[in-house]
């Protein structure tokens, strides 16, 4: 069978890219991308006239089946992303289990990742990072992880866009007002940006426009620190817990219970009365 190859290409600057991965989207007899008209000013610009087929997140269902097809067929193909790294954040994902599921062969080429650089400039702690990813649209489900999250002593790395950038730091501001918060936007390019302040401060600088809603927006959350760190549950009721893992994590209430026993070292059967109002 032939390889599927996923290929890292650049989140900006058109150079950040290796030759490793040049080489392999000119060898490959298909080039498998979100948005055909992205990756083809990157092919362009480096004389790749290897086949583009769209893959992204509305048609990966259809295109999963397919492309698992061309592989069975000895067709080699490389996997990419608008920018940076292929499933990270991006689709892909689905590919790749079928892949392995029929033995085919995924080889990674490496390349850069919005998220690490932004963590390079920021100044925050580098040592332990959590990736977030995009959090949920709806408030209410934000201010839920993020309860969870920013309690943890590691910097937390979200992907935001431009339009819900000011909505994702009005929900960090409502767990702590007080945190370090950096942004990192247009990375790699001309007008770079990577910022750290107050995360109060930091939307009083983008609502007032010293800092464009424009580009990609990386947001990095300071962890909590050791002395400070503390579980995101202790100022919830034990019945808002118990709701927060059947609303957030599809548990059954049977299982829910379960957990908020162990993360309050409590009886099984405590939290259980509680939750279904039984008095002794």
């Amino acid at each position: 069978m032939a390889t599927l190859y996923l290929v890292g290409t650049p989140i900006g600057n058109l150079s950040d890219i290796t030759f490793r991965a040049i080489e392999t989207l000119k060898q490959v007899d298909i080039i498998a991308c979100e948005d055909t008209r992205v990756t083809k000013k990157l092919c362009n610009h480096y004389d790749i006239t290897t086949p583009l087929k769209s893959y992204h997140e509305h048609n990966k269902e259809q295109q999963t089946d397919y492309l698992i097809q061309l592989l069975k067929e000895e067709n080699n193909i490389a996997l990419v992303s608008d920018a940076g790294l292929p499933l990270i954040s991006d689709p892909g994902y689905e590919l790749v289990v079928e892949a392995h599921k029929h033995n085919i062969a995924v080889e990674t080429i490496p390349g850069p990742n919005a998220g690490l650089t932004a963590l390079m400039a920021s100044g925050l702690p580098s040592f332990t990072y959590t990736f977030l990813g995009f959090l949920p649209r709806k408030e209410k489900e934000k201010v839920n992880i993020l309860s969870q999250r920013m309690y943890q002593d590691s910097t937390l790395i979200i992907y935001e866009s431009p339009f819900r950038v000011i909505d994702t730091l009005k929900a960090i501001i409502k767990v702590d007002a007080k945190r370090r918060v950096a942004v990192g936007r247009e990375l790699t390019k001309k007008f770079e940006q990577v910022v750290m302040f107050e995360v109060s401060q930091l939307l009083e600088a983008i609502e007032n426009q010293e800092i464009p809603q424009k580009g990609e927006f990386v947001i990095l959350i300071e962890g909590a620190k050791a002395q400070e760190t503390k579980q995101w549950f202790e100022d919830v009721t034990i019945i808002d817990h118990v709701n927060h893992y059947i609303e957030t994590q599809n548990l059954k209430p049977k299982k829910a219970i379960k957990v908020v026993a162990e993360e309050r070292q409590m009886k099984t059967s405590e939290i259980y009365d509680i939750y279904h109002n039984i008095k002794s």
